[in-house]
């Protein structure tokens, strides 16, 4: 693998390069391109067994699925990734699920909803990490001067 460019299908049959080539289009076009070739740049071989099964089997088989839209997949994301307390990818997903068309109302009653259910520490950092995606998107407005985000 390590003569193989990091964006090709790995050679390991047909249908594992067919849920990459998907995988690699859908997370593409859900996080953008910049972070996905990004993440695929930085990684080492050691970090590309991890960049293959998430591409070929979260966006691949899971994303690439016909039983939901990618909107309803974002939505499911913003709540499990609150109830997991898992920062980090709910940024990425903040992001996603705007691009898929989930609206700011719409982030904001997940996230209540989450709340409710996981508690307020993990609804809080929920709140703390969306609102500066959104705020970073331009999909809410910045602050009045001197009001605290």
């Amino acid at each position: 693998m390590t003569d193989m460019p990091k964006t090709e299908s790995p050679k390991r049959g047909t249908d594992t390069a067919n849920l990459f080539e998907t995988g690699l289009a859908i997370r593409r076009e859900v996080l953008g391109v910049e972070y996905v070739d990004g993440s695929l740049g930085r990684a080492d071989d050691f970090m590309m067994a991890f960049q293959n099964i998430t591409i070929e089997m979260c966006w691949g088989y899971a994303w690439g699925r016909p039983g939901l839209q990618r909107r309803t997949r974002s939505i499911v994301n913003l709540a499990m990734l609150t109830a997991l307390g898992k920062p980090a990818e709910l940024r990425l997903h903040v992001k996603g699920a705007l691009t898929n068309g989930v609206t700011v109302e719409e982030i904001k009653e997940i996230l209540l909803q989450a709340t409710v259910y996981c508690g307020i520490p993990a609804g809080l950092e929920a709140f703390k990490v969306a609102h500066e995606v959104l705020l970073a998107e331009g999909a809410i407005p910045l602050p009045a001067s001197g009001a605290k985000p």
